[in-house]
């Protein structure tokens, strides 16, 4: 974890920097559903060629301050830490070893959520020092019914809790906080291969990983939460959700999407799939879309205006789909 010291250099940096805005109530966002095309001929549409990612600050991002981004990762760390804690109380061990686990990797898995734990302490340590009133935990609904569960959804929440510092390092402005981002990022992978081996999934999908920006990002989290206390409430609006067929799972180049109303969202032109740092576009047409080839891991999938995946082109998502 960051040393004493380099919490107390977040705070005289920090500490002129007012508290992050808050709605007074968190508003869940209405959710776009996508169906997997029905068995049938299949169309050859051409997925579009891959395109560099959009900057993930697009949109209102760049109006967030270096305390606000604290915030923001206090806010998945608050998730995490609760999903773990909630998990390993709901399950005993022999669940976790009934999926093939050893008994050393289902420690493991418990270190996992200390982990997560230890960078909510120093998060708020650091915020509280600044002078800032830090994000308390919200209530959340996890939706896990099984060890199995529990543990595909692990996969997912370090994915995107990656993604999560990456799409926020460019925002950020005073070194001492993109190190201290940087010293949590770096763990969270970790936490993501060992629990990609422990799913006996290929431990490291892709040489690269994939930013996201805060409203991408809080979308993906905010199907967790129910509510949050007064003032906990970011001031980052989630984009509307995706429900994808299966849940994300069972998804394969060349299958085609289905919007189960092709007029909703309205404007909606493309099928972005962001990627190994990358996106690519399928065009919509008649609300389908197909899913492009030599995609791996998880994939972050969002319907656009154009082929752009900036704040201000995204009309619904992202959803995840799990590739490998």
């Amino acid at each position: 974890m960051p040393s004493v010291a380099s919490i107390a250099k977040l705070a005289l940096i920090l500490g002129s920097v007012a508290q992050v805005a808050a709605h007074p109530k968190f508003l869940r966002p209405r959710t776009i559903e996508i169906r997997q095309a029905p068995a049938a001929p299949p169309a050859a549409p051409a997925p579009g060629a891959p395109a560099p990612a959009a900057p993930p600050a697009a949109g209102a991002a760049p109006a967030l301050t270096d305390t606000d981004i604290l915030q923001f990762a206090l806010t998945l760390e608050n998730l995490e830490s609760t999903f773990y804690m909630q998990g390993f109380q709901k399950f005993p061990d022999s669940d976790f070893m009934a999926l093939g686990l050893t008994q050393d990797q289902v420690g493991a898995l418990k270190i996992v959520g200390q982990t997560e734990a230890t960078h909510v302490t120093t998060l708020t340590s650091a915020i509280s020092a600044a002078g800032a009133q830090p994000v308390q935990a919200c209530q959340y609904n996890f939706g896990f019914t099984t060890a199995a569960n529990m543990v595909a959804t692990a996969r997912v929440l370090e994915a995107v809790g990656i993604s999560a510092y990456l799409g926020a390092a460019p925002l950020v402005k005073m070194p001492a906080v993109l190190t201290a981002a940087a010293e949590i990022v770096t763990v969270e992978a970790r936490h993501q291969t060992f629990i990609r081996t422990a799913s006996k999934a290929l431990p490291v999908p892709n040489a690269f990983d994939s930013p996201l920006g805060p409203r991408a990002v809080f979308t993906l989290a905010s199907q967790f939460i129910q509510s949050c206390p007064q003032g906990s409430n970011l001031n980052i609006q989630a984009f509307p959700a995706i429900a994808l067929a299966g849940g994300g799972t069972g998804i394969a180049a060349g299958q085609s999407l289905v919007l189960a109303d092709p007029n909703q969202p309205t404007g909606a032109q493309f099928c972005a799939f962001v990627n190994q740092g990358q996106s690519m576009f399928a065009q919509l047409t008649s609300g389908s879309c197909t899913v492009p080839q030599n995609m791996s891991g998880e994939v972050y999938m969002m319907v656009t205006r154009s082929a752009s995946i900036a704040d201000t082109e995204i009309l619904a998502g992202p959803s995840v789909i799990i590739m490998s």
